[in-house]
């Protein structure tokens, strides 16, 4: 999810630096929806693991 978060940003400065201002702004967006999704993923992953909640080998 962090890959996919950092591929849009970059085709994010890539597409601003060429002047697709359209295209920017919609791949920043999404961009920012995946990190704060990963984000988001990831405390809950770590409040789950902190609190012994999960699989159990």
């Amino acid at each position: 999810m962090l890959k996919w978060a950092i591929i849009f940003a970059v085709i994010s400065v890539i597409s601003g630096i060429l002047g697709f201002r359209g295209t920017s702004s919609g791949t920043a967006s999404i961009a920012k929806f995946l990190f704060f999704l990963f984000v988001l993923v990831t405390l809950v992953l770590l409040v789950l693991g902190l609190l012994g909640i999960g699989m159990v080998a």
